[in-house]
């Protein structure tokens, strides 16, 4: 628990120092300089119930999922507007007033600036994303989510209020705020119609780009933290479905209580966890006899990987031939407090967590570890360890990009994606490094979207490979010389291979193809 709330509050000290933070930063500097506590509050408590219920709710309401970021910004808006104009911020202020029995007082809501301020800085997230994908896919809320989300909040708002009360602590000792009262009041409601504008129109994407994130390194370092202590290795529960054992019965940690085994959480559409198969598979094959059982957890990222049929025929198509656990309903998951796609706990024979792994890569010290305990259960030799090649790529890659409308308005250059909406899109002049453009008719979903008349993607990336996640019926045509047939159950496509550095490459979609993620190697 200790670590858990360490790693959330480390997380949002950083994202507030990031470059992620530069769009709030004039409201900061002024409202927040005459009401800290405010203004600062109402960001973090507004970011952070959005952050946990703000999907759950759309989702129920069947609401567009960008209606939290634009209640944001009508709020600032209506907010700046009043207090440019008194006479509007006394009609915005009189309903509050009569129900708090007292006269109306323009710009007197720090807080209020704050919840406004909160719903804009949600895409802000990021160090807490996995646990609010987990939260959505569940759609339940457990205890180390709301601590997690807690830490976080206060970690984001502790540089935020200095910065706002040391600014404030100067103009009350210069005695400037007194003197100005009615200009400052002007320059919060134009601080606050700048934000609303930078914000609505993403005028501050150029900046944060033009900035150098010195914060990553740091973010990816809290992000790798394991959030929870865990030493005993919980059972398998909630598992519908098994495959690869014999009539499909289940496995049990207690019956394999002697033996060493392998947990890897994966998802079949994921290129990371696709990349980890094959050493798990050499493993299962190199040394089952020698007392270690590996064990797959399906725990899904989109729905159609909730499809147990799916899962086993992508399970076939990959190669996997070990047990392998549907956990459909992130039962399992939960139970491990898991964050990332792929992981791997070593269970030794005692029943204890002796490893974990989380992403790619390191595995023959995995490996290593795997052999170790082999040895300390009592194996009497060992066969040589495999030779797998790696296949991890190098860092500085393109991150994964979403396409349906929860994600993609935060990663789109061009006009925002609007969920349950078909529309017509065109292109930009240029696409912007890291992200993407439609041209042609599109509909909009939660996961994905779905290609209309014209439909075209131009994507900019730096990678040596592409991978696409698609469903639907249909092809892809890769910058007019290549046709990829899409087909089946949604799964994963390699669209461009061997190249080399940044590039950009042009999909052309027929009508009703399907285009959920991009993944990058």
């Amino acid at each position: 628990m200790p670590t858990l709330l360490l790693a959330g509050l480390l997380a949002g000290i950083v994202t507030s120092v990031s470059p992620c933070v530069l769009p709030v930063l004039p409201v900061v500097l002024t409202a927040g300089a005459r009401r800290p506590w405010g203004v600062v509050g109402g960001l973090v408590t507004s970011f952070s119930l959005t952050t946990l219920f703000g999907s759950l709710v759309l989702t129920a309401l069947s609401l567009p999922a960008g209606l939290v970021r634009d209640a944001g910004i009508v709020a600032l808006a209506l907010l700046g507007i009043g207090l440019l104009v008194p006479r509007v911020g006394e009609l915005l202020e009189r309903p509050f007033a009569r129900l708090r029995g007292r006269a109306a007082a323009p710009g007197r809501g720090g807080f209020a600036t704050g919840l406004a301020l909160g719903l804009v800085y949600v895409p802000c997230a990021g160090p807490v994303l996995a646990t609010i994908a987990v939260v959505g896919a569940t759609h339940r809320i457990g205890f180390d989510s709301l601590l997690l989300t807690a830490a976080f909040g206060v970690g984001t708002g502790i540089p935020l209020l200095v910065l706002a009360a040391s600014g404030g602590a100067l103009a009350r000792r210069a005695r400037f705020l007194r003197a100005h009262a009615r200009g400052l009041r002007a320059a919060t409601g134009a601080a606050l119609l700048l934000v609303a504008a930078v914000t609505a129109f993403d005028l501050a994407a150029p900046l944060q780009r033009a900035v150098p994130d010195y914060t990553a390194a740091a973010q990816q370092a809290v992000g790798a933290e394991q959030l929870d202590e865990l030493t005993h290795a919980p059972e398998f529960t909630g598992i519908g479905t098994w495959l690869n054992t014999p009539g499909g019965q289940p496995v049990s940690l207690r019956a394999l209580r002697g033996k060493v085994v392998v947990v890897s959480f994966w998802t079949y559409s994921c290129i990371n966890c696709q990349r980890a198969l094959p050493h798990l598979e050499r493993w299962h094959e190199t040394y089952r006899d020698a007392g270690l059982t590996v064990v797959g957890v399906h725990t899904p990222e989109f729905a159609f990987e909730h499809d147990p049929g799916n899962v086993a025929d992508q399970a076939k198509a990959l190669g996997v031939t070990y047990p392998v656990a549907v956990d459909d309903d992130y039962a399992t998951w939960t139970a491990y407090g898991n964050r990332y796609w792929p992981a791997a706990y070593l269970v030794d024979a005692t029943g204890q967590v002796r490893r974990t792994s989380f992403g790619e890569g390191g595995y023959a010290e995995f490996e290593q570890q795997i052999r170790a305990a082999l040895t300390d259960a009592g194996t009497p030799s060992l066969p040589h360890a495999t030779d797998v090649p790696g296949t991890t790529p190098p860092g500085g890659l393109t991150p994964e990009t979403y396409l349906g409308a929860e994600h993609a308005p935060l990663a789109t250059s061009g006009s925002p994606v609007a969920a349950g909406q078909t529309r017509g899109y065109t292109f930009p002049a240029a696409v912007d490094p890291g992200t993407f453009a439609l041209d042609g008719t599109w509909t909009a979903d939660p996961e994905h979207l779905t290609a209309g008349p014209g439909a075209r993607l131009r994507l900019s990336f730096r990678a040596t490979s592409v991978h696409l996640v698609l469903g639907g019926t249909g092809t892809v045509t890769v910058d007019g010389t290549r046709t990829i047939a899409v087909g089946g159950p949604p799964t994963l496509y390699t669209v461009l291979d061997g190249h080399s550095g940044p590039g950009e490459l042009t999909l052309s979609l027929s009508t009703g193809t399907q285009a959920y993620a991009f993944t990058f190697g």
